[in-house]
């Protein structure tokens, strides 16, 4: 199944890592940025961002779907932090 967001939205794969060792941070103990990578962008994203970018976002801000099994997050550009290059 393809995947296009409209206007202004990127969707990212999530680049965090969930712990193995069974102690679970609680959400509010981290507050640091979200790292991902762009995997679709729509029509009006900036030149800025493209797909295939590994950028920084904020942590509560995205929606989180399933599509093929496979878990996104959704937000706007004005969302992303930074691309790390």
């Amino acid at each position: 199944m393809q995947l296009h967001p409209t206007s202004n939205n990127v969707v990212v794969e999530s680049l965090s890592e969930t712990p193995t060792s069974g102690i679970l941070i609680p959400e509010t103990a981290k507050e640091k940025p979200e790292m991902g990578t762009i995997i679709a962008i729509g029509d009006e994203v900036s030149d800025e961002i493209k797909v295939g970018d590994v950028v920084l976002f904020k942590k509560y801000t995205p929606d989180e779907f399933i599509l093929d099994k496979q878990t996104l997050l959704i937000m706007k550009e004005s969302d992303v932090i930074a691309v790390i290059e």
